[in-house]
């Protein structure tokens, strides 16, 4: 049975102060280059792994979202050895994999799912006690599912409410290998195991039930970790010391997708995305809008720290409904809210199903969309493990609430440029969770049309 941490009947159930409105108003037309930040998922584990690695290693173009800074401050409570750099790069001492501390302090892991379950597979072998919390949402976000496997394991972990949610304590432990099938695909838990396999006595192999994205097996083998892959699993054998890898972190396509959609809904419109990280678990966003009949160029450019990379074109297109569903799901949960804005432009109905992990993400983004794309005159049907959004209708501008969830509030202010009058977004600053310089990017392309509303302190 699917966990769920929130109530059924609100976007979320805890009430998260945010800040900052957003007035968008439509734009004329779209034209530009963007660089979009690091890649977060991979910035995450560049931290991690070379924080346990022996050696030295340099992070370039890390994820400058509030994510990342969690995962940066819980490493160096723990003993981490990183410093910036005056050329802006992150230096990494690693301190081997038995070489962090007990930290002083409670961690604090922000907003981030991934910094606090890849933490936990981390912590649950160190021999020391730490206890992991988060903000208002994730104190809502469900950890069971990295719970009992970890003490299949022989960690001890605990969590709050059964535990079923965080705060998590942890006390590290001696770790066996496991041979797991996860209950749902997920990359933050199979991550979270691996990490916990390298201080096991034996293999942990890890079976999936759709292929998720596999950045931690990526790092893990260029650092000389015996790691291995077949169909729908990975394995780890310990006992290899991890050698520090330099990284240069590519574009987030997470990111990149909201300039995708901009693009490709907007009659006037060619947008390029320079040096975006097209890793085959991360590009369900590109096969979907295709598919739809977007007028979008994959550009190569060849691979960076073991990451294929390519150059984006998206220009003005004529969209078509589609399925989404099954094996895509895991590639493209993160891009569904934005994908969603396209679908309402789309002729014809789009339906996303599979996707009842978006009931459980730093919102229940399944009724957060449901609710503001019906607010500005979408056609959207609410279903148990995802959406329908039926195309053509006269989109408006609205007062939208972003509910403290980064990907809402961007993806509402796409579709602010194609709604007639003005959209205005609440909480609109959370976008800093993941993508700090979204609004400059959007008034560099469209100077004035997202503008700032002022400073206002609301509940969700």
């Amino acid at each position: 049975m699917m966990e769920v941490a929130r109530k059924a009947t609100d976007p979320i159930a805890t009430t998260v102060p945010t800040k900052g409105v957003r007035v968008v108003r439509p734009a004329g037309r779209l034209r530009g280059e963007v660089r979009v930040p690091g890649d977060k998922s991979i910035s995450h584990r560049a931290l991690i792994l070379n924080s346990i690695a022996e050696g030295e290693a340099t992070i370039s173009n890390l994820g400058p979202g509030a994510d990342c800074q969690s995962t940066l401050r819980c490493l160096l409570q723990l003993g981490a050895q990183i410093r910036k750099g005056d050329d802006g790069r992150l230096h990494v001492k690693g301190v081997g994999l038995h070489g962090l501390h007990e930290a002083e302090d409670v961690l604090d892991a922000g907003n981030s799912g991934t910094c606090m379950r890849l933490l936990a597979g981390l912590l649950a072998g160190q021999h020391f006690l730490s206890v992991l919390t988060g903000d208002a949402s994730l104190r809502s976000r469900p950890m069971r599912r990295v719970i009992e496997p970890l003490r299949a394991m022989g960690a001890d972990l605990w969590g709050r409410r059964g535990d079923s949610l965080p705060p998590l304590a942890v006390r590290g432990a001696a770790l066996k290998g496991i041979d797991y099938s996860l209950p749902v695909a997920s990359a933050q838990l199979k991550s979270a195991l691996l990490l916990a396999g390298l201080y096991a006595d034996g293999p942990t192999s890890v079976r999936e039930p759709k292929p998720s994205r596999d950045h931690t097996e990526r790092m893990l083998a260029a650092q000389g970790a015996r790691v291995s892959t077949g169909a729908g699993s990975v394995t780890l054998v310990p006992g290899s010391p991890l050698k520090a890898v330099d990284v240069e972190v590519p574009g987030d396509i997470s990111s990149a997708a909201f300039w995708l959609v901009a693009a490709v809904i907007h009659p006037d419109a060619e947008i390029v995305l320079r040096d975006v990280g097209v890793n085959p678990g991360r590009t369900g966003v590109l096969e979907v809008l295709q598919a739809m009949g977007a007028d979008l160029e994959v550009i190569p450019r060849g691979l960076r720290g073991g990451e294929p990379v390519a150059d984006l074109v998206a220009r003005s297109s004529s969209l078509r409904g589609v399925a989404v569903g099954g094996d895509l799901i895991p590639r493209l949960i993160d891009e569904i809210p934005v994908l969603a804005v396209a679908a309402a432009f789309a002729e014809g109905e789009t339906r996303f199903a599979d996707a009842v992990e978006l009931r459980v993400k730093e919102t229940d983004r399944v009724r957060a969309l449901a609710i503001e794309l019906a607010r500005m005159g979408a056609q959207v049907e609410e279903l148990p493990d995802g959406l329908v959004v039926r195309g053509g209708a006269r989109l408006r501008g609205a007062t939208c609430q972003s509910y403290g969830d980064h990907r809402m509030a961007m993806s509402l202010a796409v579709a602010g440029l194609m709604a007639a009058g003005e959209t205005i977004i609440e909480g609109a600053n959370v976008a800093e969770i993941s993508y700090p310089g979204f609004w400059d990017q959007l008034d560099l392309l469209v100077p004035g049309v997202g503008l700032d509303g002022g400073e206002v302190l609301r509940p969700c």
